[in-house]
């Protein structure tokens, strides 16, 4: 109720003002149409939901929405559901800098998974009845040991599992014939030097190097203390840990040996793209599903999608996060009976499984609870199959997404500081590190 109680401050503050003028693995999981769908309203004689909400949905995912929502409302002719369309970081964007009372704010709308701690902090999320709504969508073997139970906060269900997500690796098989590299075996990351495209100063993706060899850049016990590994001295650090540190110092030095602009935060995407493109360079770079569109523009029918561990950094393969999006309710609404009963059997709707491939189409989003076969054996291109069967490989094999509000000074504590090699020019893998450990021994003195 705290929530509601804030809710309730802010508005009359806000009418004042107007009167003055101014989580772990998931378990494979069951096949679609095991636990029946019951959708409110559906069955003879029961009453539909009334009353009104509004969900956010972005520009690309206008027609699948449309199409939940005409399904919905078929079963509920009494209520009434409007879209918005709009990006979810630019809702998120518009929440962080008012508050959930604010009606540009959805009822429901998506978050990602790693936006949730920051969110609960602030009061916008609405707890929600999660589990009766994975039994009425069905698929979920152990809810709570997969996006379900990420999503639990001190015993509350804060958002619904919409989709998982994690990174593969994308190649253009002409670039690798060009390059003398061949596709069938691993490609490592020593040997291949910057025929491997990454923006190594962005975390997002140096997270799936740093990840080969397990390195935390920031980590929380169990009694809720921070961590670092990159606060050891060098001299302490695994020798594993060692190795992938080397590999980002080696790959830095060919960068600057070549004069590319990969170690440049404005130029390198811009290279990236050239690079990959049919004719260059670029043999194989990562991304996620969103991307492929991008892809294929670049490398045609070259292109070739692979799981992400096809990529190995002295010898162990890369990996990325467990990563995914939930669907939340608006805090504002906490209380209001008629129209969280609305906003948790609209999102039952939305993430029908029966769905699940039209879901992937109008959106690139893949349901946590549905098997690769759904995908595999239904009319998506052979692409499209490709890319959901290799995302579903990389993600088996990923750790768990840091998901707790700390992380987020990580982002600019990496980047500056792999950054800074380019004037520092650190004369081995040693001096790089110690502009590492610089820059995380004062991220953590913050804490």
């Amino acid at each position: 109720m705290k929530k509601i109680t804030s809710l309730v401050l802010a508005l009359m503050l806000s009418l004042s003002v107007a009167a003055c003028g101014s989580k772990d693995e998931p378990e494979t999981p069951e096949t679609p149409g095991e636990t029946p769908v019951e959708t409110p309203g559906e069955e003879p004689g029961e009453e539909g939901l009334t009353g009104s909400i509004t969900v956010q949905a972005e520009e690309g995912w206008k027609a699948y929405y449309e199409a939940a929502v005409a399904r919905f409302l078929e079963k509920n002719p009494d209520a009434s559901v409007e879209l918005k369309i709009t990006g979810a970081f630019d809702m998120l964007d518009i929440l962080d800098s008012t508050d959930p009372s604010n009606p540009d704010i959805a009822d429901v709308y998506a978050i990602p998974a790693d936006r949730l701690a920051g969110l609960n902090q602030n009061e916008a999320l609405a707890p929600m009845d999660a589990k009766a709504m994975a039994e009425k969508v069905g698929g979920f073997a152990n809810y709570d040991a997969g996006l379900g139970g990420n999503f639990n906060v001190d015993g509350d269900y804060l958002a619904f599992p919409m989709n998982i997500e994690t990174l593969v690796v994308y190649a253009n098989k002409a670039n690798a014939e060009a390059e003398g590299i061949d596709l069938t075996k691993s490609i490592e990351m020593n040997e291949a030097g910057l025929n491997l495209l990454i923006p190594m100063f962005d975390a997002w993706f140096g997270v799936g190097v740093l990840n080969s060899s397990d390195i935390e850049l920031l980590g929380k016990n169990d009694d809720g203390t921070l961590f670092s590994d990159f606060t050891a001295e060098w001299a302490d650090l695994a020798p594993e840990k060692q190795a992938t540190v080397t590999a980002i110092f080696e790959y830095w030095k060919k960068t600057q040996e070549t004069n590319a602009s990969l170690w440049d935060a404005e130029a390198a995407w811009g290279i990236l793209d050239e690079e990959f493109t049919t004719g260059g360079t670029g043999v194989a770079r990562i991304s996620g599903p969103w991307d492929a569109g991008t892809f294929t523009t670049q490398a045609g029918e070259n292109l070739e999608i692979m799981p992400i561990g096809t990529v190995t950094v002295a010898g162990k393969p890369m990996k990325h996060w467990k990563g995914g999006w939930g669907l939340a309710i608006n805090s504002r609404n906490e209380g209001d009976d008629e129209k969280m009963a609305l906003a948790e059997a609209f999102i039952v709707e939305l993430m029908n499984t029966d769905y699940a491939v039209d879901f992937f189409k109008g959106t690139g989003k893949i349901m946590e609870n549905v098997p690769a076969d759904v995908y595999l054996s239904s009319d998506l291109s052979d692409q499209e199959k490709s890319i959901i069967e290799n995302v579903l490989a990389s993600y088996q094999d990923a750790p768990a997404r840091p998901l707790f509000q700390e992380w987020g000074s990580v982002w600019d504590t990496w980047k500056n500081a792999v950054l800074s090699w380019s004037s520092v020019k650190p004369a081995d893998a040693e001096a790089a590190y110690k502009e590492i450990k610089a820059a995380f021994d004062a991220m953590m003195l913050n804490f």
